[in-house]
């Protein structure tokens, strides 16, 4: 058992490339551990969101990088200029130089080597400093409940290689009973006895909201979420018995989007970038619109929300997909697909959500975050 009279020292990374999802569960992980009594510095480099990671939470922000579409090929900067050798060397440099700052008891990577490959050219580097630290910190690797489907061969080969040479344990944000890693992961029974199953990290339950809207509209971060905003914009009229509509936009909606859906809502449609209150918001609508992202997801699970999701499945991504058909099995849900949208198809798949008994009760795990914390608890103590 390891014994110290300061708190445990958690060095946790995560890097958003696209939407705001994995900043979003990575912020709720950090603020848990904390309260746990953790020491924890998170290290972010995606392009800065307001409202994360909190409050309170020691923060280092490399210099950003995205990626321009939903293809996941090709680095930019803030600028949108190429990430060239030079920019991903310097950001190589300032991460372990603050993880030599930090002196870490744990270091967390989110998602990788399961994904986020793009940024090996900084992981990999940071993960041989890791190995030729004296002591050595435990590492493990912050994941989802569903992984995207792998298509080129020898990546999970490669990945279960990187977790049994520098990973001590694998945390699944997800409840068993629900998905497990086997079922996204096909070699996972070689890693088995490092996986441990958090729970789903959803928000605490929601305060009774401000204001109340009959159906929310939302968007994620928003880069890709203009189709969906705009084909909920065009059902409204069709939809009947619907007083009050909010659109949630996503802070990473291209501005040309945002004006033009804004310009088109009518008097019971309120149009938003961002809504610090989503989560309460939820709790007083009769219906959560939005794509299938784990944490909308749980956000519209903790407020027990009926659904209608519309998964993210361009270029090949399943993880959406695979969340929203469990979802709908369980009668939690009913699902809409991205190819089918139009303004009346949309009009239909409201009416059927509406038409779903009200999840009063929802058996799954949704304390993933306090989980996360109780689990780095017990790994630290046992080493």
């Amino acid at each position: 058992m390891t014994t110290t009279e300061r708190p445990p020292r958690v060095f946790f990374y995560v890097q958003h490339l696209l939407g705001i999802g994995h900043i979003a569960r990575a912020s709720r992980v950090a603020n848990a551990l904390q309260a746990d009594g953790f020491d924890v510095t998170l290290v972010t480099g995606g392009m800065p969101v307001p409202g994360f990671p909190g409050d309170g939470i020691r923060h280092v922000e490399l210099p950003p990088i995205a990626v321009s579409d939903g293809s996941f090929s090709g680095l930019v900067d803030a600028t949108g200029k190429p990430a060239d050798d030079a920019f991903k060397k310097d950001r190589t440099d300032m991460l372990i130089g603050a993880y030599h700052g930090a002196k870490p008891d744990i270091v967390i990577i989110e998602a990788f080597p399961f994904g986020r490959r793009q940024v090996r050219f900084e992981l990999l580097p940071l993960l041989d400093e890791i190995e030729d630290s004296e002591p050595r910190p435990l590492v493990m690797t912050s994941l989802r409940d569903i992984l995207q489907e792998r298509s080129k061969p020898g990546r999970d080969e490669e990945t279960v290689s990187l977790v049994k040479k520098h990973f001590d344990a694998v945390l699944v944000h997800g409840d068993p009973n629900f998905v497990r890693l086997e079922d996204t992961f096909p070699l996972a029974e070689q890693i088995s006895h490092r996986v441990v199953y958090t729970g789903l990290v959803a928000p605490l339950a929601p305060p009774p909201p401000s204001e109340k809207f009959d159906i929310i509209v939302s968007a994620g971060g928003g880069a890709v979420g203009a189709a969906l905003i705009q084909a909920a914009l065009e059902a409204a009229p069709k939809v009947k018995g619907i007083e009050k509509w909010c659109l949630i936009a996503g802070p990473n909606m291209p501005q040309a989007d945002f004006e033009a859906i804004t310009a088109k809502a009518g008097d019971n449609i309120s149009v938003f970038r961002f809504r610090k209150d989503f989560a309460s918001l939820l709790a007083g609508a009769r219906l959560s619109i939005s794509q299938a992202g784990y944490n909308t997801v749980c956000d519209v699970l903790q407020a027990k929300c009926r659904s209608l999701l519309i998964p993210f499945s361009a270029s090949g991504e399943t993880e959406q997909s695979a969340r929203a058909e469990r979802l709908q099995k369980l009668g939690l849900a009913h699902v809409l697909e991205e190819k089918d949208i139009t303004a009346q198809s949309m009009a239909d798949a409201i009416e059927r959500a509406l038409a779903l008994p009200a999840p009063d009760l929802v058996s799954l795990d949704l304390d993933g975050a306090s989980g996360t914390a109780r689990a780095l608890r017990h790994l630290y103590d046992e080493r």
